[in-house]
């Protein structure tokens, strides 16, 4: 018991010489340099810039039309309605006539294969379903209204009449390239 006694003494002065020797000199030194470092360090502030002459505007659209005046609506709708009358009209001969067996098919399945001059004018060599068809400017093809513009050795051109994401008809191109090499 005597052992344990000085074994307890015995930590209980290295603890205390321990707690002695973090004591307040080191936390002196360290608040003698922060108190250095502070009174060393200047802030470096660039000045602000004086502020810019307000010099005012006049309004000179007095005499417009409003943008949420009855006037201007009504402008718009007469726009719309002719441009919807306008996009009728370019679709409306395509609904009266008589399709033909090419439109049928999408113009991803339609592939041209060759092309050739017949009575002077291009003809373009088409394969659908591995069936050859012959096709001339004017003729249709594709499911979008297409109708063939031009013919070249290497190319076709079609004029499509599709919708837009407002559900306006509207033209757009295409081309279809001869493939070469594929059977």
């Amino acid at each position: 018991m005597r052992f344990m006694t000085h074994a307890l003494i015995a930590s209980l002065t290295m603890a205390l010489f321990g707690l002695v020797g973090c004591g307040s000199s080191d936390q002196e030194e360290l608040q003698q340099w922060m108190t250095e470092q502070r009174n060393s360090t200047k802030p470096q502030v660039k000045p602000l810039s004086a502020p810019g002459k307000f010099s005012p505007e006049t309004y000179g659209q007095e005499a417009a039309i409003e943008p949420f005046s009855i006037q201007k609506l009504t402008q718009a709708l007469k726009r719309d309605s002719s441009q919807a009358t306008a996009n009728a009209a370019l679709i409306a001969p395509e609904l009266s006539r008589r399709k033909e067996p090419l439109e049928a098919s999408p113009l991803d399945a339609i592939a041209m294969v060759g092309s050739l001059i017949k009575v002077g004018q291009p003809v373009a060599l088409v394969r659908v379903d591995n069936l050859v068809y012959q096709v001339r400017p004017g003729n249709h093809l594709g499911q979008n209204y297409g109708r063939i513009t031009k013919v070249t050795e290497t190319s076709l051109a079609l004029r499509e009449i599709v919708q837009d994401a407002a559900g306006e008809w509207i033209e757009r191109t295409a081309t279809l390239q001869l493939l070469e090499g594929k059977k």
